[in-house]
């Protein structure tokens, strides 16, 4: 155990210190396209790397194709190319695209008539035992499939939700053949508690979690991270691009002999070795190459590129949310949803997807996104990040409501 410990001190002192966390891809299409125009991808090796995903057995590229963006239904050419890179793990999800994400992939899979190389996660945000089970029918029913590889609880924020029924759900799907893996889904700032607790539990097979270069430092994190590979649970990163507004990010003036500021942010998930693949949403073909690129060469980060991660991470800090919610949240007197209104702003500032980032806040309860006359004092305080909550939550309204 020591031995374990001294490694990974050891890990972070050469990667980057202390504050240097999801996603997903690129800050956005525009971005990336941005930074790739002024240099040459990376040349890389023919075959992405594959993993173990935990101790399931299974093998994953390290590199997965997020779904929440919007796909083509005809003919997606960002899953052609991606399968053809050997990026053959998809995840999506019930609520992506409100179902249109599952049947743009079922025509793809009809397309390829090449289901059984084709990994398929999809999840459901079902805080019921018995609707989590019924749920996967719906998920195999649009995906027009008999199975899935992995089964997620969608955005578990709760402890409860790790409770005997809902592993006792997951072990039913299991044995029904309906999946072959089950897990959850994680954005949320009590991950740090959700991991700990599936680690004593069992029973998860599998945990996607918002990671990047911003939760380096972070101690608490990483002891619930070592806990979760050694009782065998498969990690999975993403949220990887910690983004902020472009511009924003600017400031650091990311240079870097051998990547795109891009490519460095998965570089340094990647480099962490407890890591067993990435969820990235890829919009555009020229990310596609960009990400797939990354993710085949066998550079390495230089110490260079870790530093100027390290002060993106700092300067930008007070831009990016971190899902703690149990800490501003519970700081205010009125139920209202900062991290989620905050989330919906990423969207639409980082990713360009204003018309999701715009329903989803919608979609929120009338008294969970009223915000006139809150006092947001001891919620900007609290926050390890440093926001302006109020102003943010101004911004966000006047943006997404």
């Amino acid at each position: 155990m020591e031995e374990t410990q001294l490694k990974r001190r050891n890990f972070l002192k050469a990667a980057v210190a202390s504050t240097v966390a999801a996603g997903t891809l690129s800050a956005t299409a525009a971005q990336a396209e941005t930074a790739s125009s002024k240099k040459d991808v990376v040349k890389a090796a023919s075959k992405i790397p594959r993993k173990l995903l935990g101790t399931t057995g299974a093998s994953v590229p390290i590199l997965q194709l997020g779904t929440s963006q919007r796909l083509d239904p005809k003919y997606d050419r960002i899953m052609h190319r991606c399968f053809k890179e050997g990026v053959d793990y998809f995840d999506t999800a019930l609520s992506y695209g409100w179902g249109s994400s599952h049947r743009a992939i079922a025509n793809f899979l009809k397309q390829m008539g090449d289901r059984k190389n084709i990994w398929l996660t999809s999840k459901s945000g079902s805080e019921d035992p018995d609707e989590l089970i019924r749920d996967i029918d719906q998920c195999l029913s649009e995906l027009e499939t008999d199975y899935l590889d992995l089964y997620l609880m969608h955005g578990v924020n709760d402890t409860d939700l790790l409770g005997k029924d809902f592993i006792r759900a997951g072990e039913k799907l299991r044995k029904s053949g309906k999946t072959r893996f089950f897990g959850f889904s994680c954005h949320s700032g009590n991950v740090v508690e959700l991991m700990n607790l599936a680690a004593k539990v069992g029973g998860i097979d599998a945990i996607l979690f918002r990671y990047n270069f911003r939760r380096y430092g972070d101690r608490e994190l990483n002891l619930a991270i070592d806990a979760c590979k050694k009782a065998g649970i498969g990690l999975m990163a993403m949220k990887t691009m910690g983004s902020v507004p472009s511009g924003a990010e600017k400031v650091v003036k990311f240079q870097s002999q051998d990547f795109t500021l891009a490519q460095a942010k998965l570089k340094s998930v990647w480099a962490d070795e407890r890591i067993d693949t990435v969820v990235s949403e890829m919009d555009s073909v020229r990310v596609t190459r960009e990400n797939v690129a990354a993710a085949k060469t066998e550079k390495s980060l230089a110490a260079s590129d870790m530093h100027q991660l390290h002060q993106l991470a700092a300067q930008t800090a007070h831009l990016s949310c971190q899902g703690c919610s149990n800490l501003c949240e519970a700081s205010v007197a009125q139920n209202v949803r900062i991290a989620d209104t905050l989330r919906f702003l990423m969207y639409h500032e980082c990713y360009g997807q204003a018309e999701k980032a715009q329903a989803l806040y919608r979609a929120l309860p009338q008294e969970e996104r009223q915000f006139n006359n809150v006092d947001f004092t001891a919620a900007t305080k609290i926050c390890p990040q440093g926001i302006d909550i109020e102003n943010r939550i101004k911004h966000a309204q006047n943006l997404l409501a």
